[in-house]
């Protein structure tokens, strides 16, 4: 069985884009969008170190190819890498005398060529820390686009090929998801607790659904009712382990106590981790779990419609998209095709306001069976373009919480000459409505969180309440 994680299928979707160049003379044709970011010419080698040049074909990249590339004050991103470097070199107990940023004049080029300047110099004075210095600045550069679509994948953060039914991590999952703690934090709300635990470290701790995160290594997920990055340490990413620190509260007892969890490869339970699942409620209504809109899962999921419909009346769908990263457009398109026809499911537009438009594939057969879909603030990216079209279009009600607002725009691969993947959007996304939904979110029709209650006792009332909105 393949396992769709919706990091592994993003990167995936980058690594299928991906873009590599013929390494040009520094300070010519290097500026130029065209071979910077050229065609796939050769498949992804063994990663090599992180270089000036490196940088410097990233930084052109992005100027050429990024969604507001060609209107970007390029300083913004020469200071956030030499903010990053100062501060390195000072992690490290040490400074140097050349290590003050350039004067920047808003020309892209003779800006580039001031910042590699001073750059060299500084990296001469400490070569034991050029590999780290080289790596912190790219990050932070990237960073400085303020751009949950945006990423630059190295240092062995691409996931494994394979799974083999493992997981990887802490073995929980938590109210409050991954890519919402990257890309939106604004939208976590307390109280942070366990929703279920997978395996692994969690499970030999013996923490359970319901249990309160009260502090995170020592520090509070919640301050003031807004998010820490105190909560990126519950899904660490592969391969760095290191070890988290919980202070935990069992509301049905009292109790409070501490764990370390160790992240690590776990087994999971392989029926978990199907992409589509499907069951029979109330002996006419097709329930639907989907995890992630993977290649193929638009087909999976209404194959499943199907045999649930032989040889019975179906009166509506669930279609839980609860814990759904996202994943192909294309394949959220196709899915909402099955409920409308005829219309615009999304638009994907330039910086100037030129628009590209999603349309409705109508060879797709429409099921013409009334729709509820679940919502939480873990559905991102392609979940949140289903979700939004969906309720824009009048296709189906959404019943749980509001969707993670992760979804700037669909990212395109960049093979950097060193094997390592830089991605961001070359166009940013908009719902039917031409609404922003990125970093805001699409709001559910009927408003129905989950509790530390609920999920201590087992207890799914958005589920509860779309089977009640399908009776009637």
């Amino acid at each position: 069985m393949t396992v769709i994680r919706a990091a592994a299928a993003g990167l995936a979707l980058l690594l299928a884009a991906a873009c590599t160049a013929p390494t040009p003379p520094r300070g010519e044709a290097s500026a130029a969008a065209s071979t910077v970011c050229a065609p796939p010419q050769r498949a992804p080698g063994a990663e090599t170190p992180t270089t000036i040049d490196v940088i410097e074909q990233a930084y052109f990249c992005i100027l050429g190819t990024y969604y507001s590339g060609a209107t970007l004050d390029a300083r913004s991103l020469l200071t956030a890498g030499f903010v990053a470097l100062t501060q390195e070199i000072n992690r490290s107990g040490r400074d140097v005398p050349e290590a003050a940023m350039p004067a920047l004049t808003g020309d892209r080029r003779a800006d580039w060529a001031a910042f590699e300047a001073v750059y060299r110099k500084v990296t001469d004075q400490v070569p034991d820390l050029r590999d780290k210095l080289a790596v912190v600045t790219l990050e932070a550069m990237v960073a400085g686009l303020g751009d949950n679509h945006a990423r630059w994948t190295h240092g062995g953060q691409r996931p494994p090929d394979y799974y083999d039914g493992d997981g990887y991590g802490l073995g929980l999952e938590a109210n409050v998801y991954g890519p919402q703690v990257d890309g939106n934090p604004g939208v976590a709300l307390p109280p942070v607790f366990v929703t279920t635990v997978q395996g692994g470290a969690a499970q030999a701790a013996g923490l359970r659904a319901g249990d309160v995160i009260e502090s995170i290594n020592g520090s509070a997920p919640f301050i003031d009712g807004k998010a820490t990055p105190a909560l990126a340490a519950l899904y660490p990413r592969y391969p760095e382990a290191r070890p988290v620190r919980l202070r935990l509260l069992r509301q049905s007892t009292g109790r409070r106590w501490s764990v370390t969890l160790k992240p690590g490869l776990f087994q999971r339970d392989l029926a978990a981790l199907q992409v589509v699942r499907s069951k029979l409620l109330d002996d006419s209504i097709a329930y639907v779990r989907m995890r992630g809109f993977a290649p193929d899962s638009a087909n999976r999921v209404l194959n499943a419609i199907s045999r649930l419909r032989t040889g019975r009346t179906l009166t509506g769908v669930v279609l839980d998209l609860r814990g759904n990263g996202g994943g192909s457009p294309l394949e959220a398109t196709r899915l909402v095709s099955a409920f409308v026809h005829g219309k615009v499911t999304a638009y994907q537009c330039t910086v100037d306001g030129k628009c590209e438009t999603s349309r409705t594939d109508d060879t797709v057969e429409l099921l013409n069976l009334p729709l509820t879909v679940l919502t939480d603030r873990s559905c991102a990216s392609a979940c949140e373009h289903f979700s939004s079209a969906i309720k824009d279009l009048r296709a189906g009600l959404l019943v749980g919480t509001r969707t993670a607002g992760v979804i700037s725009g669909p990212a395109q691969g960049h093979l950097l000459r060193n094997n390592t993947l830089l991605g961001f959007p070359t166009r940013h996304h908009l719902g039917p409505n031409h609404e922003v939904i990125d970093r805001i979110g699409v709001p559910p029709d009927h408003y129905v969180p989950l509790t530390p209650e609920d999920a201590a006792a087992g207890r799914d009332p958005a589920l509860a309440k779309a089977l009640t909105l399908l009776r009637k």
